[in-house]
């Protein structure tokens, strides 16, 4: 998709500390608005732990096309550089076919070094269009911590399990540097050599309890090393985000309320103040980083949106209630169930 400035592409971005819905904003413009999802998480680059990394399934992507989620094997390195290339590359072919880019995750250290690097290239051939999904800090600690224990149900263990090497306890490359795999080691290391057997069923639900734990307090520190970042571009020019409250969706997903009182947060409060934004960015001719502060909302007429969106977008909106994450609401067994998976 071209712009008027220049013929500049036109890129959306999203941004946000862990667990704050980036996907799921990315997917839901980019059916209103046919566009296609560009991931810019480090980890999620990599094949395998989809429960661990909180990849989307292809229920969750509603037909969207997806770039940069998995193709890189899990042991490989991935770097600023590689990202850099293959994100600039995928942005191209995306305007190509008359799309609009969506870029969306958390590593705000390679989304930093592909839209400022090489010269501030890419930023000489695309106006962006920065969307900052954020939450009052208790309603997403809660949330984080939440979430964990979803995972956990969804099988995390097992899935870690799979990676697991007796011989190997090198963390610092690939997929293995993921939040949820290091904080396993010690539990399956202990399992691998019979030790949880000798030592009974309590020791095996407090070793894992306390890994769940470690896991819920990095994913929390994550979160704040990811604000602190965003905090720091939003204060240079050409970072100025348009900041949408997720705060009250989290609250209500926490609380397990239903589907769709949570989805009709999520459209109130995300996405209808996010759409307005990207359709003057799109339709309106604007480039809206001029300055390097927040911008404040703005009201405009409803705009007409790619034909792709509607039902699709409506449907996805209905459906989610917190990723796939609170969709099962049967009561959690507590870490003896989890032990024994």
């Amino acid at each position: 998709m071209e712009g008027s400035r220049g013929d500049k592409g036109k890129v959306v971005v999203v941004m946000g500390a862990t667990a704050t819905g980036k996907s799921k904003l990315a997917i839901d413009l980019a059916l209103r608005f046919g566009g296609e999802v560009i991931n810019s998480d480090k980890i999620q680059v990599h094949d395998g732990l989809d429960v661990v990394t909180n990849k989307v399934t292809d229920e969750e992507r509603a037909g969207v096309p997806h770039h940069l989620i998995g193709g890189v094997p899990p042991d490989a390195d991935y770097g600023v550089d590689d990202f850099r290339r293959d994100a600039a590359r995928a942005v191209a072919s995306v305007l190509a076919r008359g799309r609009v880019p969506v870029i969306a995750g958390g590593s705000n250290r390679y989304l930093e070094a592909l839209l400022d690097g090489e010269g501030g290239s890419f930023r000489e051939r695309h106006e962006l269009c920065f969307l900052w999904v954020d939450s009052r800090a208790p309603a997403l600690h809660r949330y984080v911590r939440h979430r964990v224990d979803r995972m956990v149900e969804q099988g995390l263990v097992g899935e870690v399990r799979g990676l697991f090497r007796l011989d190997d306890a090198d963390y610092s490359r690939g997929i293995r540097r993921s939040i949820g795999v290091p904080e396993m080691d010690a539990y399956l290391r202990q399992e691998a050599t019979g030790a949880l057997l000798t030592h009974g069923d309590k020791y095996k639900v407090a070793l894992l309890a306390s890994a769940v734990g470690e896991i819920k307090a990095n994913t929390w520190s994550l979160a704040r090393r990811q604000l602190r970042k965003i905090h720091r571009l939003r204060g240079l020019p050409g970072w100025s985000l348009r900041r949408l409250d997720v705060t009250r969706v989290l609250e209500l997903k926490v609380e397990a309320r239903s589907e769709a009182e949570c989805a009709a947060a999520w459209e109130a409060d995300v996405i209808a103040p996010a759409a307005r934004e990207v359709g003057m960015f799109l339709h309106g001719g604007g480039n809206v980083v001029e300055s390097g502060r927040e911008e404040q909302p703005v009201v405009v007429e409803k705009m007409e949106v790619a034909a792709v969106g509607g039902a699709g977008a409506a449907a996805a909106a209905e459906k989610w209630c917190g990723r796939r994450l609170l969709e099962t609401t049967a009561a959690y067994h507590g870490m003896e169930a989890a032990a024994a998976v």
